[in-house]
């Protein structure tokens, strides 16, 4: 299993309203790097739901639910979509603060690559904001 996180402003759209959802299709993504990592999400891969912006916090789990085919949102067949839904909201939500006064964390995507919409995850970054959360 691989492990991701994904950004969403919350006036955009909410951890809240993905649970009310159940699932979504993510997408509208239109960076390359993006695009690489969301052809790379396999089915149950799980992801990390933060709110931009707004709030600056990972706030819960999503699993992918459908793996990557053309995002509806355009013509461009290059453009790709997968689908998400909700799993568990984090004990304690992990704010942008926590993570970058994290010594462990600091070659973390979400650090060094700030606007990156769809990032990867390694286990070990994982794993530490789940003790962050309170989910270890």
């Amino acid at each position: 299993m691989n492990y991701w996180l994904v950004k969403s402003e919350p006036t955009v759209y909410s951890w809240d309203q993905l649970v009310k959802d159940k699932r979504t299709i993510w997408d509208g993504i239109r960076n390359y790097a993006a695009r690489i990592h969301l052809r790379a999400m396999k089915e149950g891969d799980e992801v990390l739901f933060y709110h931009s912006n707004e709030g600056m916090e990972i706030v819960g789990i999503a699993k992918v639910s459908k793996e990557a085919y053309q995002d509806p949102t355009t013509d461009d067949t290059n453009w790709v979509a997968v689908d998400l839904k909700s799993h568990k909201k984090l004990k304690k939500p992990v704010s942008l603060l926590q993570i970058k006064s994290d010594k462990r964390l600091k070659e973390m995507a979400l650090v060094r690559i700030g606007r990156l919409s769809v990032q990867p995850v390694f286990k070990r970054e994982w794993d530490i904001i789940m003790e962050l959360s309170g989910e270890k």
